[in-house]
């Protein structure tokens, strides 16, 4: 999976909670994400584009670190 901006990421079913740790160490948990939504970013090219696409600025987010 490398990517130059995620360094990896979870996904919560019951909270529908998508966690993403990034290259610089911080993280983000996105709420409320559909799991097919998970499901895409796992399976594309760029994990770092399909953030940028798909998620940021769609879902509420907490900064964890």
């Amino acid at each position: 999976m490398p990517s130059s901006v995620v360094s990896n990421f979870t996904y919560f079913l019951k909270s529908k909670t998508l966690r993403i740790v990034f290259v610089s160490g911080t993280v983000y948990d996105y709420k409320n994400v559909p799991e097919e939504v998970y499901l895409e970013m796992k399976a594309s090219f760029s994990k770092g584009t399909y953030l940028n696409e798909n998620i940021k600025g769609a879902y509420d987010f907490d900064k964890i670190e």
